[in-house]
């Protein structure tokens, strides 16, 4: 088992952050737009190549996200309309995820066998999560999952503060 960290700091304009090892060292780069349409964010590894692309879908009721890793559309994120917790699906081969979603705790399956496991830190300042990759042939569209899932709830809380203010 391999285990990622991804620390988002609070108060970021663009979602920019970096995933890393136990070590603390870079192995992902997430580099998000600013102020364009649609909401985009690039995922490279530690030698600057291109490994995703996470695109909001620009004209929907409910966020929807494609991921498209290593140049082929692997996935399609959609949070489904709901009145309590948050629920998503996704779209990909076989892919599934249990747990809760809301807080950040659950695990992704592929054909019946858990190929890895997020979970939020708390007391930390911004989001920090503990990826654990059990299959590291899916590693970036594990870290695109998480950064999908965390953008609609970010957008989300801002909307409620806005809406509250």
């Amino acid at each position: 088992m391999k285990q990622l960290f991804m620390h988002q700091k609070a108060f970021t304009l663009r979602g920019n952050f970096s995933v890393k090892d136990e070590a603390e060292n870079d192995v992902y780069f997430v580099e998000g737009s600013f102020m364009q349409i649609p909401k985009r964010f690039i995922v490279t590894n530690d030698r600057k190549e291109e490994v995703a692309i996470i695109t909001k879908k620009t004209w929907s009721f409910l966020p929807t996200f494609y991921v498209d890793a290593y140049g082929q559309e692997t996935m399609t994120i959609k949070k489904d309309f709901t009145f309590f917790k948050a629920r998503y699906t996704i779209d990909a081969a076989g892919i599934e995820v249990s747990g809760n979603w809301w807080d950040m705790e659950f695990e992704v399956i592929r054909n019946g066998e858990v190929i890895g496991a997020v979970s939020k830190e708390w007391f930390t300042w911004g989001q920090r999560y503990v990826l654990s990759i059990y299959d590291e042939e899916v590693e970036a569209l594990l870290v695109s999952l998480v950064v999908a899932i965390n953008y609609v709830k970010a957008s989300q809380a801002a909307a409620g503060a806005s809406a509250g203010s």
